[in-house]
């Protein structure tokens, strides 16, 4: 499979009301989003605000594909303090609330704390562990509301920001009830993400889709850094990976030009899919 659809997240109009942006984002072809957490954005605590963008949403003919959790330092799942486990879990429950209200399929939570205090190897482990225990929680919480909990690799130079750590998580995890998603960006900054398209196949659900220069979170539109895109492609369809790829773009500059960047990473993304697909069917070497 290489027609994969292609969606946007709505972070790069986080401070903007997500109501006042809906027709911004469908008027420039994309049906499909994945709605960020951020509460100037959307007060996702709120039920009668969720339901408010939940309904302008069908009006418009979209879909909310997926959900961005909240993540903060204070919202550490990995804490060694129970105390501060639970507060990290309460402040999680009413974003999967309003997950199941948008009607999404997928909750994309990151697995610690955004600091960069990397931890000793003895306390790592028993942070992992308390990882797992609270992710165990979240993961029967969204399965009881029909979605499913994914996980997110992060920016290597964070807490659990390393593959192995996200790997360890995913295979210490009850069940098969936690997916993951892949960062693009993160990945590359990591210089793994070839390897992680491979370990993370099994589990892999969707990917957030971004383009970075090899120094810094850049979010650009893929084709802008120093990704290869054909690559990546390529070893997507080689695992048969078969979810969304949701672009998460900068915002800076106006809702136009941040939506015509959106439009030409779609193009990009699409006109590299179609030429490995007709490389496939004709088992040729087309230059994509």
């Amino acid at each position: 499979m290489t027609n994969w659809p292609i969606g946007l997240s709505t972070g790069c109009f986080y401070t903007e009301p997500l109501i006042d942006r809906l027709e911004t984002i469908r008027a420039s072809g994309f049906s499909m989003i994945e709605v960020v957490f951020s509460s100037p954005h959307l007060d996702y605590k709120n039920p009668a605000r969720v339901q408010e963008a939940a309904a302008r949403i069908d009006t418009l003919g979209m879909e909310a594909y997926s959900f961005h959790a909240p993540f903060a330092d204070d919202i550490d799942i990995s804490s060694p303090d129970a105390a501060t486990r639970q507060r990290a879990f309460e402040a999680i429950l009413p974003a999967i609330d309003a997950a199941a209200l948008l009607g999404v399929h997928y909750f994309v939570i990151h697995p610690g704390p955004e600091n960069s205090d990397i931890p000793s190897r003895e306390e790592r482990l028993l942070r992992i562990e308390n990882v797992c225990g609270v992710l165990d929680r979240v993961a029967a919480r969204c399965g009881e509301v029909g979605i499913q909990c994914v996980l997110e690799n992060k920016l290597p130079h964070l807490m659990f920001g390393q593959s192995a750590d996200l790997l360890w998580i995913l295979a210490c995890l009850k069940g098969n009830r936690v997916g993951a998603c892949l960062d693009t960006g993160h990945a590359h900054l990591a210089g793994d993400l070839f390897a992680l398209v491979c370990k993370m196949a099994p589990y892999l659900r969707l990917l957030h889709v971004h383009d970075n220069k090899g120094h810094g979170d850049d979010h650009l539109p893929p084709g802008d850094g120093r990704i290869d895109w054909t690559a990546l492609l390529k070893e997507l369809a080689a695992v048969n990976f078969t979810g969304a790829l949701i672009l998460e773009l900068a915002g800076d500059g106006s809702p136009d030009i941040v939506m015509a960047r959106a439009r030409r990473a779609r193009s990009y993304l699409r006109q590299r899919a179609r030429r490995l697909a007709l490389a496939n069917h004709t088992g040729t070497a087309t230059h994509l």
